[in-house]
């Protein structure tokens, strides 16, 4: 039997077979709606990687927080969860997909119940990293259970409504962040933005605890203590200043801390090499870095990813800072943003095969037109007229054609059996990338932009629109050297 049947095999409930064995319609119903809980699951955290963007102003008068606190309840989510993300998946294969998303769905939900009723920022700041922590051992064992449970046809749907998830969960959290502040439920300010996971993720719990299959691997990892000690501190190195360091004056410990990082990210390469020549499991197996694809896939998402972030943040800022709008203004300019991520993201797969990847070269290109359309626009300090929507229009569809495609097409070759791993590698990637955008984008805008004055944000988002162009510029390049055609998976024996 291959290795491929045998994990396959590992994930069917007793008495069912393999899924592809007993693909029948009462399976494949009860897998459509796994799949619905699970697309629930990754629209609730990829919302609130971004709901607060909006909410960040109201939050900041609320609470009275500096800035550098503001950009830690912000990105204090991302950095937990992109630190935890490799070993979440691997939590996964060691002890259950399913137990893993449902103590990760949990966690996140009961975190989000703190996020909504911190009485202060250091409370706040907290509950977002558990958020996080949440958020890692729960999302990577979704794309773990698609490569799993769904084959051919079924899968590559799965796999394009899971894209189109992750790039409308990011966009639709500034709409709704923006009208969940203005309606100002009870008199509660900013705090339903978090409240809301609350119903939500019971729900989903119930649901997920009803329809998610029992497993239990085959072949369970050992874990990579210190990788993870290693990544982590590498991380917190390089992130912590350029969050902090602007409004600290950049004292000489944080001048240090951004330099050891790169030392850090090598020890924490020679770790993964030497765990790995002993026989351990490291947490980025080298066999999975050398799919072909996935490192170069791995690259576009970063710069793609982190330019996205780090405009979601910095151009909500602009507009209710600098321009003084609304939260529910704010929200609403980011409509034609989703829209166009949801056109992409649905509409991708029409492309033929071998054109994906220059579809997703030339749709970095696209994206970077329209940021910097946008940066010319809002130049003059005014609201950008009729040309705002329509360069957001733009800025959404390159969006779209370029995290659908480029989740499906970097993850096409890898063995199912390596799919926690490579899934960790890839949204470790993205989320690391946001991660950085809101810390340099934001930190770029939130100096240049001095005291929040219409010319002087105005200003700032010129000047921020323009390093994202140059970022949304290397993404194309990086697509530019993945494979030239999707391949099938092989079995291995």
């Amino acid at each position: 039997m291959s290795e491929t049947t045998q994990t396959r095999a590992v994930m069917a409930p007793p008495g069912t077979g393999t899924p592809a064995a007993s693909g029948t319609a009462a399976q494949d119903r009860r897998n459509n709606r796994m799949l619905g809980v699970m697309l629930g699951a990754v629209f609730m955290a990829l919302l609130d990687s971004t709901i607060v963007n909006v909410a960040a102003p109201t939050i900041r008068t609320d609470l009275g927080t500096t800035g550098s606190a503001l950009q830690l309840i912000v990105s204090g989510y991302t950095i937990a969860y992109a630190t935890l993300l490799v070993t979440g998946a691997r939590l996964g294969a060691r002890n259950g997909f399913r137990a893993m998303f449902l103590s990760g769905l949990i966690t996140f939900t009961a975190a989000s119940l703190a996020c909504g009723i911190a009485p202060n920022a250091p409370t706040l700041i907290g509950a977002r990293a558990v958020q996080g922590v949440g958020a890692a051992a729960m999302m990577p064992q979704i794309y773990s259970l698609i490569q799993l449970r769904f084959q051919g046809a079924a899968r590559a749907r799965a796999l394009s409504l899971y894209a189109a998830t992750i790039g409308l969960g990011v966009v639709v959290g500034q709409v709704a962040g923006g009208l969940l502040v203005s309606a100002d439920l009870f008199g509660s300010g900013w705090r339903p933005v978090f409240l809301v996971n609350v119903p939500v993720g019971a729900v989903l719990v119930i649901a997920g605890l009803r329809l998610l299959p029992q497993d239990k691997p085959a072949h369970p990892k050992g874990l990579d203590i210190a990788g993870l000690l290693t990544l982590t501190a590498a991380l917190l190195l390089l992130v912590v200043p350029l969050v902090m360091g602007r409004e600290q004056n950049w004292p000489l410990w944080m001048r240090i801390s951004l330099v050891a990082s790169v030392p850090m990210l090598i020890v924490f390469a020679l770790v993964e090499r030497t765990v790995e020549r002993r026989g351990g499991a490291p947490l980025v197996p080298g066999r999975v870095l050398k799919t072909p694809g996935l490192v170069s896939g791995a690259t576009a998402m970063f710069f793609a990813m982190a330019g996205y972030a780090g405009f979601l943040f910095s151009f909500s800022q602009h507009m209710q800072s600098g321009l003084g709008e609304s939260a529910t203004r704010t929200g609403l300019t980011f409509a034609p943003l989703a829209v166009g991520v949801a056109t992409g993201s649905l509409t991708w797969q029409k492309v033929p095969g071998r054109l994906h990847r220059t579809l997703i070269a030339t749709a970095c290109v696209v994206a970077a037109v329209g940021y910097l359309g946008i940066g010319f626009t809002m130049r003059s300090g005014g609201h950008g007229g009729f040309a705002l929507p329509v360069l957001q229009l733009v800025v959404g569809t390159g969006m779209g054609f370029i995290t659908s495609p480029l989740l499906t097409v970097s993850l096409a070759r890898v063995a199912p059996a390596d799919a926690a791993d490579a899934s960790g590698v890839l949204t470790t990637s993205a989320q690391i990338a946001q991660v950085l955008g809101i810390a340099v984008y934001g930190s770029v805008y939130l100096s240049t932009a001095d005291h929040h004055t219409p010319n002087a944000s105005a200003h700032a988002i010129f000047v921020t629109a323009m390093l994202i162009v140059i970022g949304a510029l290397a993404s194309a390049l990086a697509a530019l050297k993945l494979p030239r055609k999707q391949m099938p998976q092989p079995s291995r024996r």
